[in-house]
């Protein structure tokens, strides 16, 4: 397969077999800061004295020209970091136990996903059952009332149907509250760790492009002009290099209380699922309102027309 291209500015092509990694370096890299010029105007060409707002003017101009300037600079350095690393001429940094911490997430949060999607198959499967159940314990009343040499079958297949909604409803409570605990810990928890794991892997991007910008200026020659650039090149390499270290210690503290925090979460969910289920299928009812009540689970207002999850989704 083709890795992506990613097309960025300076006539720059950036390859990268995932599209998100270019998108999250350009927004790193300060690509944002590019809208802003569209509100500066070109300077005058006019012979008229300037004034202190043309001063002013050219001041702003100045400092948009340096931000595209450094953002420039940046974008070339890690786009040949990129292109060096893809066709195996360069370098790059790794953790190693900190990058199979991180695969381990992205297949932990896609299994989740799968999880989070069954479930809600299955919340939407129990609400149409209970509106079935519903409608037919209504018609075996009415047949009831109206069959009197089969009054008391109809009677009790109607009040075996209300049971069964009695029960359905609270066991679609407990399954709700289930499917909801998931999508949390899926889509709020687990994304923004691996927010801060695209920052991470953005500012080790950047860091091996000072790096390896350093050590070329290091194997050159020396010379009054060399020791200048050498100089920043290395107070820049050192920013970079902090700014990598930060990020790395950030990726692994979340993703340990990531894990904690998972943990904790999916023993309760599991506990409730298999506790609520299992009183359901053996006609408890008892045990299953005991279990909302273990987990302090609220069910819909009666009367209700639809469930609360269901207008959620």
């Amino acid at each position: 397969m083709k890795p992506a291209l990613c097309l960025v500015a300076m006539g720059a092509l950036v390859t990268d077999s995932s599209p998100q990694v270019c998108w999250l370096y350009l927004r790193e890299a300060g690509v944002r800061e590019l809208g802003s010029l569209g509100s500066g105007r070109h300077p005058s060409h006019s012979t008229t004295p300037a004034g202190p707002g043309d001063e002013v003017a050219r001041g702003i101009a100045g400092e948009k020209f340096d931000i595209v300037k450094k953002w420039g600079i940046n974008t070339y350095k890690c786009t040949k970091q990129l292109l060096s690393e893809r066709f195996g001429r360069g370098s790059r940094t790794v953790d190693l136990e900190l990058e199979l911490q991180i695969e381990l997430l992205r297949e932990t949060k896609r299994k989740y996903e799968s999880v989070l999607q069954l479930g809600r198959a299955l919340t939407a499967h129990l609400y149409s059952l209970l509106q079935t159940q519903h409608a037919l314990g209504d018609a075996f009343a009415d047949l009831s009332q109206k069959s009197p040499e089969l009054q008391e079958e109809f009677g009790y297949n109607a009040e075996t149907q209300k049971l069964l909604c009695k029960n359905g409803e609270t066991l679609l409570g407990a399954v709700n509250f289930f499917v909801s605990s998931i999508n949390t810990l899926v889509t709020k928890t687990m994304e923004d760790t691996l927010m801060t794991v695209k920052q991470y892997e953005a500012a080790r991007l950047e860091y091996d492009a000072y790096r390896t910008d350093l050590e070329e200026l290091s194997l050159g020659p020396r010379d009054a002009g060399t020791r200048g650039r050498l100089e920043s090149a290395q107070a820049t390499f050192q920013a970079h290099r902090d700014k990598y270290e930060k990020l790395r210690g950030d990726v692994a503290i979340k993703l340990k209380f990531l894990e904690e925090n998972k943990i904790k979460v999916m023993h309760k969910q599991l506990l409730l699922f298999h506790n609520a289920v299992s009183a359901y299928f053996a006609g408890n009812q008892k045990q299953l309102e005991q279990t909302l009540q273990q987990f302090n689970i609220k069910l819909r207002p009666p009367g209700a027309e639809k469930p609360s999850w269901l207008e959620e989704q």
